[in-house]
């Protein structure tokens, strides 16, 4: 069960490397900290995949579409401006 479990993982990560990633318009052009996001396996699945732009082979987060649609709103709206 648990080795169904990593190769599910493991092929989830394969797929992942292939998506097309849109950077985030939040992170600029100065190679700071730079968030992508895949929009298209958000629609496909219902869950959005972001990562970090300067280590695209890195591992990814994924958040399903609510939580994901709540963060992006809370940012628009100033929730986290210091």
């Amino acid at each position: 069960m648990r080795e169904s479990r990593v190769e599910n993982i493991r092929s989830e990560g394969l797929r992942l490397m292939t998506e097309q990633w849109i950077k985030s318009s939040y992170s600029g052009d100065n190679g700071g900290n730079c968030v992508e996001w895949a929009p298209a396996r958000a629609v496909a699945t219902g869950v959005v995949p972001v990562r970090d732009s300067k280590v695209p082979q890195g591992p990814a987060l994924v958040f399903d579409t609510t939580a994901w649609s709540a963060f992006v709103t809370s940012i628009k709206v100033g929730d986290f401006d210091t």
